[in-house]
């Protein structure tokens, strides 16, 4: 079992930027494609990004397009969200997540794995 530990919140102007990380130990880290999801008050959990195995392939959230990025060192074991111009809209808790390869495609959006998440704030 995997497990997963974010960093790299906090609070940040909007048109600012944050980059976060996740560390993974406990599995073999390039076995997951590795995601990013965020939560903020009141609303639903909302998918960020995603990032294949072996980093070929990334999918991003419509809201976050052309804004955020997502990478992966897997002899660091680590994956990261490069955050943007941020806005307001953008804050929220933000965890990682870690997804088992089952059956065709690299991502099915429904991880195996979650860290405990860190917080995000974007101030107007």
């Amino acid at each position: 079992q995997v497990q997963l530990v974010e960093s790299g919140g906090g609070l940040v102007q909007a048109g600012g930027s944050l980059r976060l990380a996740c560390t993974a130990s406990g599995g073999t880290f390039s076995t997951y494609a590795m995601g990013w999801f965020r939560q903020a008050p009141g609303n639903e959990r909302e998918f960020v990004a995603a990032i294949s195995r072996r980093g070929t392939f990334t999918s991003y959230g419509d809201s976050v397009k052309g804004r955020f990025a997502i990478s992966r060192d897997n002899a660091k074991n680590t994956v990261s969200l490069q955050m943007n111009s941020l806005k307001p809209e953008d804050t929220g808790v933000y965890y990682c997540a870690a997804e088992e390869l089952k059956g065709i495609g690299w991502w099915r959006g429904q991880p195996d794995y979650w860290g405990q998440g860190t917080p995000v704030t974007v101030s107007s």
